[in-house]
């Protein structure tokens, strides 16, 4: 727990709880496969019910369904149904989701560093074994 928030400290039990806390609530809103990739294809144009399935390819009907009401209950979307015919149901971030902007930031450029290490190490240990083959 010491290197979270550039804290070079030990915490105390309640500290380390509360922040534990803080964390698993966090993970349980925006946690999982799919609600931050919603969130991102929300943010990229897509409103529709289909139209955000075709942005998320592998996500069934119905995990969409049910990750869209946990976004709205959390407050990170509205649903606003057209009665017109045919009836248009569109999903539209609210302005509480951009609290999440700094998260997304840090989750890419984390990602993307750890990609880089990723395959840094992988490089590093195939290529032994390539060296190996050709001796």
């Amino acid at each position: 727990m010491d290197q979270l928030n550039g804290f070079s400290r030990p915490h105390s039990g309640a500290e380390c709880n509360s922040k534990l806390g803080a964390i698993g609530d966090a993970l349980y809103v925006i946690g999982g496969k799919w609600r931050l990739r919603i969130i991102v294809a929300l943010t990229e144009g897509g409103s529709r019910f289909n139209e955000l399935q075709r942005m998320l390819p592998g996500i069934s009907p119905r995990v969409l369904s049910n990750e869209l009401k946990e976004l709205e209950i959390n407050g990170f979307l509205t649903r606003n149904v057209f009665t017109d015919t045919p009836v248009v149901v569109e999903y539209k971030l609210t302005p509480y989701s951009r609290t999440l902007d700094s998260v997304m930031g840090a989750l890419v450029e984390w990602g993307e560093m750890h990609r880089i290490k990723i395959r840094e190490d992988d490089m590093q240990t195939t290529k032994p074994i390539a060296q190996e083959a050709i001796l």
